[in-house]
């Protein structure tokens, strides 16, 4: 796991006090080392630059990135890990292939001599990487199939720059720090901006399961895999499915176990984290799993207990921590900085405190992400079942809508009132946009009264893109949240938080060999009714005590409703004054002013809207004010 970067560039040599710049704003991705590989001026071909930062996880001593093959005429920087590094390299040895190296990624270099770009087909991992073809004068980029590993880029007509992160971009003089209005647009819609756009104006991000090719100045980006829903063969039989679906995460469990260094687990006491404690119990003894849970002073937030209650079931090594109400509101200037991109789901600053305590014992952990995606775990496909059975006329919900606003915000987690009023705000529309206006901000509408150039507004247009080959409702839905939801919101936030502390988060449920069966299992046993998981219960059934497996999903939440009216009144309060909001000549200062007088006084409940721009705010003092942008 590390953080890369690099410089292609035809018309001029490479910098190397930028390149080191641009490497060394990845220092938190990798602090174990750096290095680097700058081609030879002399040749008369393209320059080329890349740097390296590394956290060690396998071949320790060994390993040091960048790396070439035998002859020099591939150089390859590699985030990440590969899962089947040993079956592919035991098969490269016998087809004639020298390793130079024990580590994982050196796989890479020798799949691309005999498989060219088709090489990424055969790696299954976390990963976003490099090659400079030098004989072809090509750069290559590809990234992992769910978008784990981030990988931004910014080009001209005579150049490409590269990074794991847009703060290594923004070291690169010809990259200016100027606001894209588009994507600004999308961040008010989504909560975060969806790939390939960034909110830097010039950079883009690699779509999850895509690739680019950059030769001459020419770009050329393309998919080389998908979401897609009955591509593996599964039984008829539930038990015979439950069986399968067990054994097939418990081998994708097995390959992340595989580590030089010590290994956790993040514990939430949920279905998911606790399956993966499960599974990991069947692979090696309970005693020598370390699993790690933390909690919060805030009653209906907090789940600790029920981490600790699958911690003594299995025995394993657990460790906890309670954090506090302010602890939390006083790492949000650290969270707006390693986030160069705002983002709207709060629960990132209880990963980055559960990152932060993991990485004091360990420097690698598991986690759940991406049970809810694949299995229909969110509350979300329940409303919409609600919403499909039981649709609305358009004449009762504007009578609705008034009634439910008289509910008065309790700021508990998932109350009545917060999931009455989000219902209502999707009803109306196609199942993806009702879903999308059920966990973002602001919708269309509301945004017209909030930017003062209402002409560039986000109208889901991303969604209507998209091309999903579900087999019914529940597909396309699966299809929606891991294209949006799941690659730049929960795994953005997972990467963010955790690389911030140098913890490196590898996510079982996320092998795509293990995506492709889940999405092969039919949708009535994913949602039974109203029930979610219905499956992944079954198989679990004796596995996981029956009150965690019955569990209703809580979420890593954050009091942020209760916080804005008490704990943190005084601090928003002043981010967002009038003249603040009018000097920044971005939102309309008086509907700014109105959310958070309405959710003072307790008439509305408006903490979404509210976070959002709240972390706006923030993201905007570090980058973009000019007494606040990082150096």
């Amino acid at each position: 796991m590390c953080g890369i970067t690099g410089i292609v560039d035809s018309a001029a040599p490479i910098d190397r006090d930028v390149l080191a710049r641009m490497a060394n704003a990845l220092r938190h991705r990798g602090p174990d080392d750096e290095s680097y590989f700058v081609s030879d001026p002399k040749l008369g071909r393209a320059n080329v630059g890349f740097g390296f930062r590394r956290l060690s996880i396998i071949d320790l001593s060994g390993g040091r990135q960048p790396m070439c093959n035998e002859d020099g005429t591939l150089w390859l920087v590699c985030n990440g890990e590969l899962y089947n590094f040993l079956e592919i390299k035991m098969r490269l040895v016998a087809n004639g292939h020298t390793f130079k190296t024990g580590s994982d990624v050196e796989v890479l270099l020798h799949l691309y001599e005999e498989h060219g770009e088709d090489c990424i087909q055969h790696v299954n991992g976390m990963f976003a990487f490099a090659i400079w073809d030098a004989n072809k004068q090509k750069l290559f980029l590809g990234r992992d199939r769910l978008g784990k590993k981030p990988l931004y880029y910014r080009e001209t007509p005579t150049h490409i720059i590269f990074g794991s992160e847009v703060k290594a971009l923004l070291q690169h003089p010809q990259c200016p720090r100027e606001l894209d209005p588009t994507s600004l647009s999308k961040y008010l819609a989504y909560e975060y901006v969806p790939a390939p756009h960034c909110i830097f104006k010039g950079v883009r991000k690699l779509p999850a399961g895509h690739c680019l090719n950059w030769t001459n100045g020419k770009t050329t980006v393309h998919q080389y895999w998908d979401v897609k829903f009955g591509a593996t063969s599964v039984g008829s039989n539930e038990d015979e499915i439950a069986e399968q679906l067990r054994e097939r995460l418990k081998e994708s469990v097995r390959l992340r176990l595989i580590s030089d260094v010590p290994l956790g687990v993040f514990l939430s006491g949920g279905i998911d984290s606790s399956t993966v404690v499960a599974l990991m119990s069947e692979l090696r003894p309970a005693k020598e799993i370390k699993t790690f849970a933390i909690g919060f002073d805030v009653p209906s937030f907090d789940e600790s207990q029920h981490a600790r209650r699958i911690a003594e079931y299995f025995g394993t090594d657990h460790h906890e921590h309670i954090f506090k109400s302010s602890t939390l509101i006083e790492t949000l200037p650290d969270v707006a900085g390693f986030m160069d991109e705002p983002l709207g789901d709060a629960s990132i600053v209880p990963t980055h405190l559960l990152s932060k305590f993991t990485r004091e014992h360990v420097t690698v952990a598991l986690g759940g992400d991406g049970g809810d995606e694949l299995f229909a775990g969110y509350p979300t496909f329940q409303a919409d079942r609600a919403a499909r059975l039981c649709p609305l006329p358009n004449a009762i919900k504007a009578l609705a809508t008034p009634l439910a606003n008289l509910l008065r915000g309790s700021g508990e987690n998932f109350s009545l009132d917060f999931k009455v009023k989000q219902f209502l705000r999707g009803l109306g529309y196609s199942a993806e946009i009702r879903n999308q206006r059920w966990l973002g901000s602001f919708t269309p509408e509301e945004q017209r009264e909030l930017l003062v150039d209402g002409g560039c507004v986000d109208n889901y247009g991303d969604i209507a893109a998209t091309n999903s080959a579900g087999r019914d409702a529940i597909d396309r839905l699966t299809y929606f949240y891991c294209k949006f939801y799941l690659q730049d919101d929960i795994l953005t936030k997972v990467d963010r938080a955790s690389m911030a502390c140098s913890l490196e988060v590898r996510a079982p449920f996320l092998d795509y060999t293990f995506v492709e069966f889940a999405n092969s299992i039919p949708s009535d046993l994913k949602l039974r009714g109203f029930t979610t998981k219905y499956i992944l219960k079954k198989a679990m059934a004796g596995k996981l005590p029956q009150d965690i497996i019955g569990r209703g999903k809580k979420g890593f939440g954050i009091p942020v409703a209760k916080w804005f009216r008490n704990e943190m009144r005084e601090m928003v309060a002043d981010v967002f004054s009038e003249s603040r909001i009018r000097q920044q000549g971005i939102f309309n200062e008086r509907t700014v002013t109105r959310l958070w007088q309405e959710h003072q006084s307790g008439r509305k409940d408006n903490r979404k809207q509210l976070w959002t721009l709240f972390m706006f705010q923030l993201w905007f003092d570090k980058y973009l004010r000019s007494e606040g942008a990082p150096a």
